[in-house]
C-alpha cells in the first residue's frame, strides 16, 4: 500500500512538471538550435495581436512562427494538410519538419519587419 501511494504521488509531481504547450510527448528529438533557445529568451509565444510574418510573431518554444505552430495551436493543421504541407510521419507541417529536412533554416524576421 505505501508502494501505491508512493507512485501516485510521483506521477502527480511529474504531470505538474510537464511542460504547459507540449504536445509532442514521447517525441525523441535533438537538442534546440541556438536560434530557438534565444528565441525562448524572448518570450515563450507571441501575443495574438501581432502582425503574422513579423518579428514578434513567434514562438519561442518551437522556433517557428507563432502564427504558423500547429503545435500549440492544432487548429491550423487542416489548412497545412489541405495544401500538401503535412509531414504525416512527424506530425508537423512538412516546411517545419526538420527530421526530415535537417537542412532547412526557419529564421526569425528582423526587428521592425
Amino acid at each position: 500500500m505505501m508502494h501505491r501511494s508512493l507512485i501516485v504521488s510521483l506521477l502527480a509531481v511529474l504531470s505538474l512538471a510537464a511542460p504547459a504547450c507540449s504536445k509532442d510527448a514521447g517525441s525523441t528529438t535533438k537538442p534546440e538550435p541556438a536560434a530557438a533557445q534565444s528565441a525562448k529568451q524572448d518570450g515563450a509565444h507571441a501575443p495574438s495581436t501581432v502582425k503574422p510574418g513579423s518579428h514578434e510573431d513567434w514562438c519561442g518554444e518551437h522556433a517557428v512562427p507563432e502564427s504558423q505552430c500547429t503545435r500549440c495551436n492544432p487548429d491550423l493543421i487542416p489548412a497545412f494538410k489541405a495544401t500538401g504541407d503535412w509531414c504525416a510521419e512527424h506530425s508537423l507541417p512538412e516546411s517545419q519538419c526538420l527530421k526530415c529536412n535537417p537542412g532547412l533554416k526557419i529564421v526569425r524576421p528582423p526587428k521592425g519587419s
